[in-house]
């Protein structure tokens, strides 16, 4: 499988019918017009979402090949293996993908501290929106488990 250089070759099959892609076997992802699909990651064992990332075919057909997460760093413009230089590499137990094939989903085993954000939690989810404050965030209570310098 051609991995390394995406440009003219793709692992995956391509789109076919509504039908095909709504029911059929054949994984056909839908890349965006910037060549990336969106990736949620959630923890394999408790469900919990620790972050939503983007993917472009690269990054997608390595984490198909490695059984470890890949994904495209849009801020830094490269390949990005989750987990490279933190530790926190994601093992992943099951790839799913939505009905349109427009957006994957990655269960994960997260080595290292567990953590996913690079601002030091868990999940990248460690605040909310209260109701009613549309320009308000307030904490979850969420744990930090290391400190991050910008």
């Amino acid at each position: 499988m051609e991995t390394r250089n995406m440009t003219g070759t793709s692992p995956f099959a391509p789109r076919g019918t509504a039908q095909e892609i709504e029911e059929g076997t054949t994984f056909s992802p839908k890349f965006d017009r910037d060549g990336l699909i969106t990736a949620v990651t959630t923890d394999a064992k408790t469900g919990e979402l620790l972050m939503v990332a983007w993917m472009n075919a690269e990054a997608l057909a390595r984490t198909v090949e490695t059984g470890e997460a890949w994904y495209w760093s849009r801020s830094r413009n490269e390949l990005w293996h989750k987990g490279e230089t933190s530790g926190q590499v994601q093992t992943v137990i099951e790839l799913r993908t939505d009905c349109d094939q427009d957006t994957v989903w990655l269960k994960v085993d997260v080595a290292g501290d567990g953590g996913c954000c690079h601002v030091g939690y868990r999940s990248c989810f460690y605040r909310r929106v209260p109701k009613g404050e549309p320009a308000k965030l307030e904490a979850t209570g969420a744990t930090k488990l290391h400190s991050h310098e910008h």
